[in-house]
């Protein structure tokens, strides 16, 4: 069998202008190449009301256990204003020893080199002890409703078992090697609406500002001191992110003051204790300043941690022969599709340098390229030993 090069398929996989949630054919191209493997596909598309409807991808080869999962993603980012870039973000250009195009970061390339881990793999490994899967969805840059969330739900009711999980997001700060995410934190966005009385300036006493209380509530939210931080996470932090009020008059009250702000909480907290916390200081306030609030909350994601095992423990000394650095275990950054996955099986991150991800001429070292394909080889190698 001929085995996949990981530099081709990439390219390949470029091409497709998978601007999130545009499919434009790439699941089936992935399915086809899958297919010449071995692997028993299925296309898994969802659509629910008020949001574009998302293909993914769960591929198997094999039917027993255990279950290595590769989870990754094939929508990508806009690409931005086109003359800023140095090549068409979606014809595949190699300068200097890096292949340029949208997604050969975040996350193409990755998904291309554990296509052609496997294929190197089952050449030498044809009766494997265990099962080898893709989760690959195309709704990961976006609202994330309609793809690996659904996609979970569907393997869970199929009784569809995943031994342990490896997400290919670019992980690596500067070099590759240097970072492992083993969890993260939650993420919670509030939205704060005041509403007090409008009127004229000169007759403060016949109106009720917003902006006093949202004002006081800000302020108090962002001197909350949530915790110190654990062993494996940063501090719980809340950053406001907007204010507005919608008044184009000098000499008028406001009748409401909106304001957002982001939450990146660790382990130590849940998104309803949070909550909790918060709704108190709003209702003490706006009971103070005789004003009526609204709140909406959306959560992405709860903090997770992944206990590190002996398959943690593996693919970081497998990183380490081939890169020379040994992996930090790290909880650090936004938030990734490991917060759906990690309910049915323990995943840890690793891929490539995520240096220009979502930036123009977004770039993979050929060299990373090629050590990311032998490090998760040598990942299936030892896994299935």
């Amino acid at each position: 069998m001929a085995t996949i090069n990981e530099l081709q398929l990439a390219k390949e996989l470029i091409k497709f202008p998978t601007v999130t949630p545009i499919d434009a054919g790439i699941m089936k191209f992935l399915e086809k190449k899958l297919k010449t493997l071995g692997f028993k596909t299925k296309i898994l598309e969802f659509k629910e009301k008020n949001s574009k409807p998302v293909k993914n991808l769960y591929a198997r080869l094999g039917n027993k256990g255990p279950n290595f999962c590769y989870a990754g993603h094939l929508d990508v980012v806009p690409a931005g204003n086109l003359k800023d870039w140095t090549v068409n973000p979606f014809k595949p250009s190699i300068k200097k020893g890096f292949l340029i195009g949208r997604g050969a970061n975040d996350m193409k390339s990755s998904v291309a080199a554990f296509v052609s881990a496997v294929s190197n793999f089952i050449s030498k490994e044809r009766q494997f002890n265990g099962s080898i899967s893709l989760l690959i969805t195309g709704d990961e840059e976006g609202v994330a409703i309609n793809g690996t969330k659904k996609v979970v739900k569907y393997l869970r009711k199929k009784k569809e078992k995943i031994d342990f999980c490896l997400v290919g997001e670019p992980t690596n700060p500067n070099k590759l090697g240097e970072m492992i995410k083993i969890g993260r934190r939650g993420s919670m966005t509030g939205k704060l609406t005041i509403i007090g009385i409008q009127g004229h300036v000169a007759y403060p006493d016949r109106a009720n500002n917003p902006s006093t209380a949202l004002i006081q509530i800000l302020k108090e939210l962002k001197e909350i001191k949530f915790d110190n931080g654990t062993k494996d996470f940063q501090p719980t932090n809340l950053e406001i992110t907007k204010i507005n009020i919608d008044n184009f008059a000098d000499n008028v009250i406001p009748g409401s003051a909106n304001a957002k702000f982001n939450i990146r909480f660790n382990n130590k907290h849940s998104s309803n204790s949070i909550k909790k916390k918060i709704d108190k200081i709003i209702k003490r306030i706006c009971k103070k300043n005789k004003s009526k609030f609204n709140i909406d909350y959306s959560v992405s994601g709860e903090a997770f941690l992944t206990k590190p095992n002996d398959t943690t423990y593996m693919i970081r000394d497998e990183i380490k022969k081939i890169t020379k650095i040994k992996p930090k275990l790290s909880t650090t950054g936004g938030t990734s599709d490991a917060r759906f996955i990690r309910k049915i099986a323990p995943c840890l991150e690793f891929g490539l340098v995520g240096k220009t991800m979502h930036k123009v001429d977004e770039a993979v070292s050929l060299s990373d390229l090629k050590k990311l394909t032998l490090i998760y080889s040598n990942i299936l190698k030892n896994y299935f030993k």
